[in-house]
């Protein structure tokens, strides 16, 4: 271990050369990202897996003029909540159905009220169909207009979702992407695949906020991500400093 006063002394060198140490945030979480992200305008927010709408309640406190549409495919868990939510707020509506690449159905496994997952085939258990609907779609039956703010938590159904929101995505400035470092079911993306699938779509990763273990052996599970459009303007420079 250094003595302190050889640390104070490195510690007045690096000062002096302009390398001091930035205080890591360690504790980000939604809060944090949004008051960060003061320079994003947002229209209208796509909650989709808004469960009972806390998601979204939580955001309006930064984008109180905007639209919001919910998405929920678990009507028997959640309806009744964003139905209240929606006769409280005058700017909310919501979707009872699962979003995906097209209008139609989609297997669903509904075990768990805060969990789910959509499916092109059945589940061995568990399994329901349920409507399926494009974001674009809803986006476009309702006159709601961009910029868009659009949120997933869909537990490895990100990209038919996404497939199905090309009109959004065109004028999104922002997406906050639950993600994950395992590939929990068949085409999902782990982290770093979501970074890539999403680049040449105009999209870089800009922060990352509630990080989360798995208690099967304390490895880094998930985390969710916020994307930004490429040009803007945080990506014109590399360094780290000023």
């Amino acid at each position: 271990m250094l003595p302190t006063v050889f640390k104070q002394m490195v510690g007045r060198e690096l000062e002096r050369r302009g390398w001091t140490k930035q205080t890591t945030d360690r504790t980000a979480d939604l809060d944090t990202v949004m008051a960060r992200r003061r320079d994003v305008i947002v229209q209208t927010v796509i909650d989709v897996g808004a469960s009972n709408g806390s998601w979204s309640k939580r955001v309006m406190k930064y984008f109180p003029e905007a639209n919001y549409l919910l998405v929920e495919a678990q009507e028997a868990a959640h309806g009744l909540a964003l139905k209240e939510f929606k006769a409280t707020h005058g700017n909310v509506d919501y979707a009872l159905c699962a979003a995906g690449n097209r209008d139609g159905q989609i297997h669903f496994d509904a075990d768990r009220p805060l969990g789910g997952a959509a499916s092109e085939t059945a589940f061995e258990t568990n399994d329901t169909v349920i409507p399926m609907r494009a974001v674009d779609t809803l986006v476009r039956e309702r006159d709601l207009r961009g910029p868009y703010l659009l949120k997933l938590d869909t537990h490895g159904f990100e990209v038919p979702i996404l497939e199905g929101a090309g009109t959004v995505l065109s004028q999104a400035a922002m997406l906050i992407i639950e993600a994950y470092n395992f590939t929990i079911c068949r085409g999902a993306l782990r982290f770093h695949e979501l970074c890539a699938y999403l680049e040449p779509r105009g999209f870089r990763c800009a922060d990352i906020f509630d990080l989360m273990v798995r208690p099967l052996d304390q490895s880094f599970w998930q985390m969710d991500m916020v994307f930004l459009p490429s040009q803007h303007k945080i990506f014109q420079s590399n360094l780290y400093g000023s």
